[in-house]
């Protein structure tokens, strides 16, 4: 998706003899094929996930993981299925609850965020392959870091904010020097700019958020949409930057033929042609305890039909 940010900074044509070559540099230090777990079936085998043709509808798993060093295989923070149909160019999010209880493709049943603890990018994407009945085309990854430098680099973002955050036991990780202190952090309603480091504290804090994790997922829909309304604004010259400063934070499947297909989104995306989707409860999700842990508990018809209808 970041790669999709990028390329959306294209306003013309002519421009893309520029910015091809070095968006396929920051794609080729990355790129990557991802294997996908077996089902559990006899016979069955592993095999790479098969990419959608040049110029289809395909479908991204945007990871966002909490790489401070606190877990030597990082959970993923955020999870975000996002459906581009180049023809039409319209979008669509669906924010996956990172408490939400389901069969692991590892095995056994855990919180969805360890998916990608337990087997990386190819087992967050089979685990969501399999419990939402949808195919994944490509995945990207970002850090905590990652992030913080990339909307540093384009300036900040701006926001309206809805959904204030104030958090007491926001984690204090980041360059701190000690990985298990806390502080306190807020972000007040109304018109807001925020560099990277307040974007962050927007989009991770857990804690008094009237709608739990839901809000959470929610305003980290609303920052990728303020990284892509700041990111128009700059010029080409500033990409090999941005690719310079994702460096080591990002990762992706994406290759050259996604890229080359992305091309024909760059130029005519719109923001008012993005669908947006949060599992909330009591509809899609519930909350529950299982052996002692708060988790949020699927309601997989509910949730079907939303991925039938948006996830084809």
């Amino acid at each position: 998706m970041l790669t999709l940010f990028c390329l959306m900074l294209s306003g013309t044509a002519g421009a893309a003899a520029y910015f091809f070559p070095v968006v396929v540099a920051g794609v080729g230090q990355t790129g990557q094929t991802v294997i996908v777990p077996p089902s559990r079936s006899p016979g069955v085998s592993a095999t790479p996930t098969p990419s959608a043709a040049p110029g289809a509808p395909f479908t991204v798993l945007l990871l966002g993981s909490d790489d401070d060093g606190k877990n030597r295989s990082p959970l993923t923070q955020s999870m975000i299925l996002v459906r581009v149909e180049p023809a039409t160019k319209h979008v669509t999010m669906l924010s996956i609850p990172r408490d939400l209880w389901v069969p692991l493709s590892t095995g056994g049943s855990a919180k969805i965020d360890a998916a990608y603890a337990y087997g990386g990018a190819a087992a967050a994407i089979a685990t969501v392959e399999r419990n939402f009945h949808v195919h994944i085309d490509e995945y990207a990854w970002v850090g905590l870091k990652g992030l913080i430098k990339l909307i540093d680099r384009l300036g900040g973002v701006d926001l309206m904010v809805t959904n204030p955050v104030l958090d007491d036991q926001y984690p204090d990780d980041i360059n701190s020097g000690f990985l298990y202190g806390y502080k306190r952090v807020a972000v007040l309603p109304g018109p807001q700019h925020l560099d990277g480091s307040r974007a962050l504290q927007y989009v991770r804090s857990r804690h008094n958020d009237i709608n739990g994790d839901f809000g959470r997922s929610a305003r980290q829909q609303e920052v990728l949409l303020a990284i892509k309304a700041k990111a128009s604004t700059l010029n080409v010259a500033d990409l090999p930057d941005i690719v310079d400063t994702l460096k080591g934070n990002f990762t992706t499947s994406m290759g050259l033929d996604r890229v080359r297909s992305l091309l024909s989104v760059a130029t005519a995306f719109d923001i008012a042609n993005v669908k947006q989707i949060v599992l909330y409860v009591p509809l899609y999700t519930s909350y529950g305890q299982i052996s002692g842990q708060s988790v949020i508990l699927p309601h997989w018809s509910e949730i079907l039909a939303v991925t039938r209808e948006n996830f084809p």
